[in-house]
């Protein structure tokens, strides 16, 4: 299996299974999930539905650094992540991280590692659509790249 399959960003909607998959070994006793799903109240505002964009090429290759990071900390584990762009509903699987290893307490700890990282490090932006209105949430550090190298109309970091 290439190493890029592991860490992907797609338009299509997320196989949970697939991803699973990615990290299933006969050594592992564990194997935790996390599926970030998209939720219809956020702070009090009624979400539509939610619009992802990222840098692919970029998402994936810092993906892939949040492995390495993970495989310095938990060298036991293996991690598949996998981020949907586009336009997603309520309840769709945005991100779906699945992390393996001999013992559940690293697997745990890996995966919620990762998705502190994504949120840090990793060029995707995110727009809510509520039934007031709709902005662009800044989920990563100010200094990260914008879509085609400007904020989206209406961009928050909030």
């Amino acid at each position: 299996m290439s190493e890029n399959k592991r860490f992907e960003v797609t338009d299509h909607p997320i196989s949970i299974e697939d991803v699973i998959q990615k990290v299933k070994r006969r050594e592992c006793g564990a194997i935790t999930t996390f599926i970030g799903t998209v939720r219809e109240f956020t702070h009090g505002k009624r979400t539509l539905r939610l619009e992802y964009q990222a840098y692919k090429d970029m998402a994936e290759k810092m993906l892939a650094q949040i492995d390495k990071e993970v495989q310095e900390k938990w060298p036991d584990t293996r991690s598949a992540i996998t981020h949907q762009t586009g336009t997603l509903e309520i309840s769709d699987a945005a991100v779906v991280i699945a992390v393996s290893s001999p013992h559940r307490k690293s697997a745990y700890e890996a995966n919620e590692y990762i998705i502190e990282r994504i949120k840090e490090i990793v060029p995707i932006w995110k727009k809510e659509h509520w039934d007031d209105g709709s902005a662009w949430i800044g989920d990563q550090l100010e200094n990260t790249p914008y879509p085609e190298g400007k904020p989206p109309k209406g961009a928050s970091n909030d």
